[in-house]
């Protein structure tokens, strides 16, 4: 995997996390006006994404080089603390717990000032896209996502 630049991320890190804000919309709630609890899934998502591109790489060369691979989530722990509103502006912290070979374990929460709304422990798996089955992190991608465990 080449690293190159790539568009400017949204978020910063601040010691060994990146925080992603985020803003609930209309679209994001329920019938009781409240964030749809699989939105917050989205939320994580997002600052993953725009975690690694906040490290240099742009993902899409993994999906379009010969041997196409990248991240994909092989499990998920979510904890549901408090419930997001319309309006709310929410933070999406992305921090690295574990990292092997070919996998890494993050941390993410997501806060409304100080009050942790959602917990999530996340397992991804960088996977070789034409055999389904795991493959080695890039070791230059490796190295950039252990300076932030």
């Amino acid at each position: 995997m080449i690293i190159k630049s790539v568009a400017s991320a949204k978020g910063e890190f601040r010691e060994n996390e990146f925080l992603f804000p985020a803003r609930v919309y209309y679209e994001d709630t329920d019938a009781g006006g409240i964030v749809y609890y699989a939105n917050y899934l989205k939320y994580a998502e997002r600052a993953r994404t725009e975690f690694i591109r906040a490290l240099g790489v742009r993902q899409q060369d993994g999906l379009e080089a010969e041997d196409k691979a990248g991240f994909v989530v092989r499990h998920c722990d979510i904890d549901y603390q408090a419930p997001a509103v319309l309006d709310d502006e929410l933070t999406v912290s992305c921090r690295i717990i574990d990292l092997s070979g070919a996998s890494a374990i993050m941390h993410q929460e997501i806060t409304r000032d100080d009050q942790v709304l959602v917990s999530i422990d996340i397992k991804l798996v960088y996977m070789s896209l034409a055999t389904k089955r795991p493959a080695r992190i890039p070791k230059d991608l490796a190295l950039k996502l252990g300076q932030y465990m």
